[in-house]
């Protein structure tokens, strides 16, 4: 089903909630916490290396349980590697975060923007794949025109969206709200 405009967008991420039963704030802060267990279990496999001790890798044993069993609570369909996929987007898109958080500490705001905006791109791919919008046909995305998506950049101007990524981002925003109870 091709979705040509950004209402129908909406309308079929609605439609999605509702079928599946799903809290999307809940999920949202799910998938941070999912985030940080991906970055407890890379910090388990260097603790460990870095001191030899293997009992650092029975914790992230453990640590890597938990987080297959949550990452089961918003990953519910899948098919070929769309599992590993989503995870390597949640972990790509927290460690571009701590990049940028470090760029920002550093002073240097307008890279620090630039990989926040990546970051938040990966984790917008995360969702459209998890919540069934990004489909593959023919090797290309498909999510909607882009005629009626429009998103602010840094300066706080609005422009015309071109990418998936922007698309996907606009819907994240609308979408997923953390602050709805």
């Amino acid at each position: 089903m091709k979705i040509t405009n950004y209402k129908s967008l909406l309308d079929k991420v609605d439609k999605v909630v509702q079928q599946k039963d799903l809290d999307l704030s809940a999920d949202e802060d799910l998938s941070i916490a999912i985030m940080n267990l991906i970055s407890i279990e890379e910090h388990l496999f260097f603790t460990s290396q870095k001191t030899g001790k293997p009992q650092y890798l029975e914790l992230l044993n453990e640590v890597r349980l938990m987080r297959t069993g949550l990452l089961k609570k918003i990953i519910k369909d899948y098919e070929g590697e769309v599992w590993c996929i989503s995870k390597h987007l949640l972990a790509a898109s927290m460690r571009v975060m701590e990049v940028g958080t470090k760029e920002l500490k550093k002073g240097n705001k307008k890279e620090a923007w630039n990989l926040f905006e990546k970051s938040y791109k990966l984790y917008s791919l995360f969702w459209g794949i998890n919540l069934g919008i990004v489909k593959m046909q023919d090797t290309r995305y498909q999510i909607l025109d882009t005629k009626n998506v429009n998103y602010v950049d840094e300066s706080g101007k609005r422009k015309d969206s071109e990418s998936v990524f922007s698309k996907l981002g606009n819907l994240v925003q609308k979408a997923i709200d953390c602050c709805r109870e």
